[in-house]
């Protein structure tokens, strides 16, 4: 797959300041909006929502801002078209993700010119997302109906008893996705939910609605049948609810304070939510740490997608032995870092979303200023460069309450602090309510994974800044702490989304005591058969059924 992509060498034009804002349009001119906007699920005319690019801050168009009985419509409508998709052999749901995987890749150009438009993020971070979600489809295809399919277990009695564990689709899934990876957050993140059986409804952040309907589309056209997936727009705010009281299970990736609302209300309804929030990620760099690899994998950790990424780090701690040499080489790749908008290669740091995480970035940088701290490199909004960019920035002796020390930025800002020893490194990477992600940087691998279970989190990386362990879609992935509850990727990525449904089935006479028994001698019986039924599991022996 990658091979192919590789060789894949169409690319849109650049923008930027100065450059025709109607560059920006031309990505979704009135007649493909139109075109995507069908698959917005609608009651009546909602008023319209606008969406601005961050690459010149123009509108790119609008969306139908939803209501209450929209998302109703749109729960009904999955919820009519669920039954006959799991219905639908695993096999050919299977082939669905497949053919989804091929079409994504044919359609690359296409899917990063959209996410670019309405995320003003780089055009390899924007890759990420597009390989992202080819990889997830093609892993659930292959690996996913062996993750749900029916499994024997153990019965009270070894050949009377037949246990047989089922997994269930929950139904509908609800998906309230944000907007700094719109197609990995929203579409890819249902893949398995779409395996496993169930419908779907999709709540694609405001300012990031057609990346989710154009990913849609592709899956439809690769054989979704119609309505199984339904797309709701508009604010979450006004949304959330009607949305969550309708569905069976409940995906939200977001901040932890919305989190928290978000799970308040699932357990009003009793259903089940994989929710992924905050993370304030620590990197520990041991004093044998490889200083060119560790910079370079840090860089790439702390600044893709212009630090609004959830796993990526906002705290470096070094080895004080290995400090200045680790600082002044880390500030000066920071400083390589190139930083631009637009539709080409060429930048590697790309825009913040808008005006209101530029707002939050600058203030978490002038507290730590106020505090103390050094602004080592950037620390500054670039308007000549597009309307809400800003510097990747490195902070070095930022007191332990700054705002930045323990707060999540989600932006290109990363403090450096010089430790004493791995324990030290250990207990100041534990000091935080979050525990999503962390790395380790040290020559010894051996050593790095030891250290990496000391560290309280969800996933750890050892000698990478985040890119292996998120591509390693076999391995669960998902938060501790404030960082939220559920996994996804692998087994319990699929798992999450089904009910286990266990069958048993008895041979012979029921376990019920005959009439003619009295209580004392069932009793008496019933204990002298654990002996022997002991003996029987301890040694697996198949029961007349077989296994």
């Amino acid at each position: 797959m990658s091979g192919a992509l590789a060789g894949n060498t169409e690319m849109g034009g650049s923008l930027g300041p100065g450059m025709a804002p109607s560059k920006v349009a031309s990505i979704l001119p009135d007649e493909r909006r139109t075109r995507l906007l069908t698959g917005v699920t609608t009651v009546d005319e909602p008023a319209p929502l606008d969406v601005r690019s961050p690459i010149t801050g123009e509108s790119v168009g609008t969306v139908p801002s939803c209501t209450a009985e929209d998302v109703a419509a749109a729960v009904e409508r999955a919820r009519a078209a669920q039954a006959e998709w799991a219905a639908t052999p695993v096999a050919e749901r299977a082939d669905v993700l497949r053919r989804f995987a091929d079409a994504v890749t044919a359609n690359r150009a296409d899917l990063l010119d959209i996410v670019q438009v309405e995320t003003g993020k780089a055009r390899f971070d924007a890759l990420e997302e597009v390989l992202d979600i080819a990889v997830t489809a093609d892993y659930y295809a292959r690996e996913g109906p062996g993750h749900i399919r029916s499994t024997r277990r153990t019965g009270v009695m070894p050949g009377f008893t037949r246990a047989v564990e089922h997994a269930d689709p929950v139904g509908v899934v609800g998906c309230i996705a944000p907007w700094n990876y719109p197609l990995t957050l929203a579409v890819s993140d249902l893949l398995p939910a779409l395996l496993a059986g169930n419908a779907a409804v999709i709540k694609p952040a405001e300012a990031t609605p057609f990346s989710a309907l154009r990913a849609v589309e592709l899956l439809e056209a690769a054989g979704l049948p119609d309505d199984v997936l339904q797309v709701v727009t508009g604010d979450g705010e006004r949304l959330g609810e009607p949305l969550i009281s309708r569905v069976d299970h409940l995906r939200f990736t977001g901040s932890t304070a919305v989190g928290r609302e978000v799970a308040a209300l699932a357990g009003e309804h009793l259903i089940d939510a994989s929710l992924e929030l905050g993370g304030k990620n620590p990197a520990v760099v041991l004093d044998d740490a490889d200083l060119s690899k560790t910079v370079r994998g840090l860089v790439d950790g702390c600044y893709a997608n212009a630090g609004q990424l959830c796993i990526a780090t906002e705290r470096v701690y070094v080895d004080h032995s290995r400090f200045e040499a680790f600082r002044e080489r880390f500030v000066a790749a920071t400083e390589r870092q190139s930083l631009g908008v637009g539709l080409d290669w060429g930048p590697d740091v790309g825009s913040l979303i808008g005006e209101g995480q530029l707002d939050t970035v600058e203030s978490h940088v002038a507290d730590a200023r106020e505090r103390g701290a050094t602004v080592e490199t950037g620390g500054k909004r670039r308007e000549d460069v597009g309307p809400w960019a800003y510097e990747p920035t490195v902070l070095t002796g930022l007191p332990e309450g700054a705002t930045a020390a323990n707060q999540e930025t989600f932006g290109p800002v990363v403090s450096l602090v010089p430790v004493d020893g791995v324990d030290e490194a250990v207990e100041r990477a534990n000091d935080s309510d979050y525990g999503l992600h962390a790395s380790v940087w040290t020559g010894d691998a051996e050593r790095g994974e030891r250290v990496a279970r000391r560290i309280d989190a969800g996933t750890v990386s050892v000698n990478d800044g985040y890119r292996a362990m998120w591509a390693s879609t076999d391995a669960p992935m998902g938060g501790v702490g404030d960082s939220g509850v559920g996994r996804r990727h692998g087994r319990e990525g699929i798992r999450d989304y089904t009910d286990s449904r266990t069958v048993v089935t008895q041979r012979g006479h029921p376990l019920a005591v005959p009439d003619a028994v009295p209580n004392r001698l069932a009793a008496a019986a019933a204990t002298a058969s654990l002996a022997p039924l002991r003996w029987l599991r301890d040694r697996s022996l198949p029961g007349p059924w077989g296994e």
